[in-house]
């Protein structure tokens, strides 16, 4: 669950902290006091797009942290696969700057915008005031009905089996498009295949030869300085070696007098001895790297050909060989053209009966899954004040397959007796598509694992018996889940364990939101504000606390139903 917000320095929101309870929590205000900024910094924070005018109009970022305790195996996964450092308390931050730089963080690891995306969708679901739109496209309405039949896996099948045979289909269809090679672009296909063959070029082989290559053209000048070195260690009248020999014999002379000499006396002997060796080493080397005439010429000769062989054919030894297996699958689809397109089609006919078997055990649990979710929102929908209202989850085949299966999935819905049904894109008002979004997701409640659920204003275009009706299904909700909702209906207030008063005021000469938890008697004239308007009676008063009891009431007798 969302445990706390804390914003900073976003729009007329200069700071403000909001801690979360269980449950149902409400935030009411004025028209224009910041209830919807307040859910742009959470959209913000989730890693939603924020423009530079969103930060205060003094400050030079903004800043919204979250706070998250969940225990859910699935983010735990995703944090795992992200290498995040997981804890059943889970901080998230975003700070935009003025410069537009942005910083997003969980538990205090930089991530990016899009893997901090994909953790929120596990933490939190959004409703936002326009979102119930989204429910007029068909793309959303498959979705929602494989979540609720937990088909979501083997839709992914489908798409993944969909998107093989398509691959194998536009190969065969390149193939016959291109046809067969002339024997003239044959001949040229053998002779690089041929020229690269031939060729054999080694991993590594072009920088060892070029190595060896230096060396030979280097080696006069690399034998001169080496002798010099051999002669001034040890052949030579006044070389290091002679010195060495010389201080060693006197002092012999007199290392018998003190003991603590024979330690310098052993010393000069290993430095006499290690000239000697390196002298051997020089010239064992100064053998090794006079080459012949010959293998100079036979160094500079490969290296012309692997060159050669690299300005053609590719600049590393894994670029050769795959352009000659190019060459290769091309003379073997040309030489035996018949039997490679024989191989294609018997591809594209494989991948298609995979794809056939897949989207027909798919249709089969649709349709299971569309007569249980009809029923049930059908069910809901009464509940929510549309009599005699018919919900349908229809699968209208499509000509063959697509990436989503063998159908499109598309709601229908007559909300009078007697009307037939029609698709729910072409006869469902704002307000209507609220109720509907609403009922689906009281449907979803035993499929959705998101703890927290946030409602922005989905109370648009109604009221009355309509609205406690609202209420009611949200309050349900509520019990399964922590419930965020942004309203303006009394009774959908009513129904608040956390009710959050959100108000503009004007200090310093600028214009800042506050946020304040309100406790029983605040709750009831917030109430009492939502009832009556601007002038607050003794009467209206009593109407709200009697709204509150008898929301309490309603909680009460439910939370034993």
């Amino acid at each position: 669950m969302l445990v706390s917000i804390h914003v900073k320095n976003f729009a007329i929101i200069d700071e403000a902290t909001l801690d979360f309870g269980k449950g149902f929590n409400v935030l009411t205000g004025e028209t224009g006091a910041g209830k919807s900024i307040l859910i742009g910094s959470l959209n913000a924070a989730l890693g939603g797009k924020v423009s530079k005018e969103m930060l205060g109009s003094k400050a030079d970022y903004a800043l919204v942290e979250l706070v998250f305790e969940t225990d859910s195996p699935e983010i735990k996964k995703l944090f795992d696969e992200n290498d995040l450092i997981y804890d059943e308390q889970i901080i998230i931050s975003r700070r935009i700057s003025l410069s537009g730089r942005n910083v997003c963080r969980i538990n205090g690891e930089t991530v990016t915008a899009s893997t901090l995306k994909e953790i929120a969708e596990l933490l939190v679901d959004i409703h936002g005031q326009h979102e119930h739109q989204s429910l007029l496209h068909k793309p959303v309405q498959r979705k929602i009905a494989d979540s609720f039949g937990h088909l979501t896996e083997k839709a992914d099948e489908v798409g993944k089996a969909y998107r093989e045979y398509r691959d194998a289909l536009n190969a065969l269809e390149a193939a016959r498009k291109n046809g067969r090679l002339s024997e003239r672009e044959l001949d040229l296909v053998r002779y690089e295949l041929q020229e690269i063959r031939a060729a054999a070029v080694k991993e590594g082989e072009d920088e060892e030869l070029s190595e060896r290559y230096r060396i030979l053209s280097n080696t006069d000048k690399i034998v001169e300085a080496l002798s010099t070195v051999a002669d001034e260690l040890t052949e030579k009248n006044g070389s290091a070696s002679e010195s060495v020999d010389a201080a060693l014999k006197s002092l012999s002379r007199v290392s018998h007098m003190d003991g603590r000499l024979s330690d310098i006396f052993d010393g000069l002997n290993m430095i006499s001895d290690r000239f000697t060796e390196l002298a051997s080493e020089v010239r064992d080397y100064i053998d090794e790297v006079r080459g012949s005439e010959e293998e100079f010429a036979e160094t500079g000769a490969r290296l012309d050909v692997i060159n050669r062989i690299k300005s053609k054919y590719g600049d590393t030894v894994k670029e050769i060989e795959d352009y000659a297996a190019a060459c290769e699958q091309k003379l073997a689809e040309s030489e035996d053209y018949g039997s490679w397109i024989a191989g294609l089609e018997d591809k594209v006919s494989e991948r298609l009966k995979i794809l056939a078997g897949l989207s027909e055990r798919l249709t089969a649990d649709r349709k299971a899954v569309a007569e249980k979710l009809s029923g049930m929102v059908s069910e809901e929908l009464e509940e929510l004040n549309f009599q005699n209202a018919v919900f349908e989850v229809r699968l209208i085949p499509i000509d063959g397959y697509s990436e989503n299966g063998a159908e499109e999935i598309e709601f229908f819905i007559s909300t009078n007796l007697g009307e037939p049904l029609k698709s729910l894109s072409k006869c469902a008002s704002g307000g209507e598509l609220s109720r509907i979004m609403l009922a689906i997701k009281h449907c979803m409640v035993n499929v959705n694992q998101i703890d927290s659920l946030i409602f922005d204003e989905i109370d648009t275009g109604i009221s009355g018996r309509t609205a406690q009706k609202v209420s009611e299904k949200m309050s349900y909700l509520a019990m399964k889940h922590q419930v965020i909702c942004i309203t303006h209906l009394p009774q959908i207030a009513a129904m608040a364990d956390t009710h959050f008063l959100i108000e503009k005021k004007q200090t310093d000469g600028k214009t800042v939101t506050e946020i304040s938890e309100l406790g029983r008697e605040e709750m009831q004239a917030e109430l009492a504000r939502m009832l009556g308007g601007t002038v607050i009676t003794e009467s209206v008063l009593a109407n709200a606390g009697e709204m509150k009891a008898l929301a309490d009431e309603w909680k009460k007798n439910r939370s034993f139903s």
